[in-house]
Formats: structure tokens, sequence, C-alpha cells
């Protein structure tokens, strides 16, 4: 998997109501970009058909989600729709200081917290269904939620909606390519704004190699080469 030493990795954030996409444009960006790593969270969620432990989220109970979350060993947490949510704090740090960017599939109150914790690191993606008639239809296509919990996902989604003011960027998935370019821009983007240019990479290092004991006289070092 390739790094980007260069820099300190950063966190992008996808938050959406349940339904509008964000999981597949998850799987999209990580399947389009090498450096880009996902944070598999730990839920206590009943896993789902289609989901693998340790790839889709790490199924582990309540006692143990509790007894993480009292070490301190949680970056952030959360419950939604009954189920408790959780970003391991490890891999994260580890990720982040080897130059790897990681991709975070979770909701406005885990998003958050991590702009709490980590404000310089987040970038916020919201991705909005085209309207609450099209988030129903795709809750039931999916099919693997029972009717009471895709009323409740509705229910819940009205409200989750309005924190889309708290992100960075905005999308409305109509067309899932469009939103995937738009979010790969959003990577580009906010990449370069962390990435020092060469030359000041290599002059930076060169002084903190050097005898110099001010910059000043570093610089006047270089202007006499």
């Amino acid at each position: 998997m390739a790094s980007d030493p260069g820099r300190r990795g950063l966190m992008l954030v996808l938050s959406s109501p349940s339904g509008a996409g964000k999981s597949t444009l998850a799987r999209l960006l990580l399947d389009s970009d090498d450096n880009l790593i996902i944070s598999v969270s730990v839920t206590t969620r009943k896993r789902r058909p289609s989901e693998v432990d340790g790839v889709h989220y790490h199924f582990i109970d309540r006692e143990r989600f509790l007894a993480m979350r009292d070490a301190g060993e949680l970056l952030e947490w959360a419950e939604v729709h009954g189920n408790l949510y959780a970003t391991p704090r490890g891999p994260v740090e580890a990720a982040l200081a080897a130059g790897h960017d990681m991709l975070f599939d979770i909701d406005w109150q885990g998003a958050q917290q991590l702009k709490e914790k980590m404000p310089d690191d987040v970038v916020g993606i919201f991705v909005l269904p085209p309207t609450m008639e099209e988030l129903q239809s795709r809750l039931v296509r999916r099919a693997e939620d029972d009717s009471d919990v895709i009323a409740r996902r509705l229910a819940n989604a009205r409200s989750e909606i309005g924190h889309w003011v708290e992100y960075d960027y905005v999308f409305v998935n109509r067309d899932l390519q469009e939103t995937l370019k738009g979010a790969q821009a959003v990577l580009v983007t906010e990449r370069g704004r962390r990435r020092s240019p060469p030359e000041i990479t290599d002059v930076a290092d060169r002084f903190s190699r050097t005898g110099q004991a001010t910059l000043p006289a570093f610089i006047a070092q270089l202007l006499s080469e």
C-alpha cells in the first residue's frame, strides 16, 4: 500500500442518512485510491448477511464495547438506532503518522467527536439523498432490514440531514459516479493543502541536520553557497 511520508495523513469523513449511498461511495473511493485506507469501526449491531466481520465492522458485544470506551481505546463513539458504534484509536494514529489517509464511514455524532479531538486532520463530506422518497426506496430495495428498522431510519434521517451544515463539503447523490468524482476532487484538493513543497521540505531537513544554531545563520550560509 502506498504512503506519502512527506505529509501527515488526513481523515476523510463520509456521513449521510442510512441509505443515501455513503457506504457504496466509500468502497469506490477505496478501490480507486492506493493511499486511502478504511477505518474499521467496532459495533454492537447485529451483522447483516452481506457483511464480513473485520472487514465491514468489528462486531462485538456491549460489554466489550464499554470496556474499550472506559479504557480510552476509542477515538469516538455514538449510539445510533439503539446500537453502539466507535472508532478504535490506535490504527488511526499509526496510519496518519505514516502518511496514509483514512476514510471514515460514520454518522454526524462520530464526526463531531473526531473534529473536537483532531480538528486539523478531519475533512468532512455529507452525502444527501435526492429526496426522502428516493431514500425510502433505496432502503426497501436493500432488503437487509426489517420494516420497523426502515421506519426508524427514515424518521431519524430527517434530523440527521440537518447536520449537513457542519461539514466541509456536501453532495446530493443523484448520480453515484458524479458524486465519486466530487469526492475524489476533494481528496486531491485537501492533500495539496497538507503537503509542503519539495524545496521547503528539503531546506527544513537540511536545517535540522546543520550545526547552525539559528535559522538566520543557516539562511546566510545558503546564500553564500
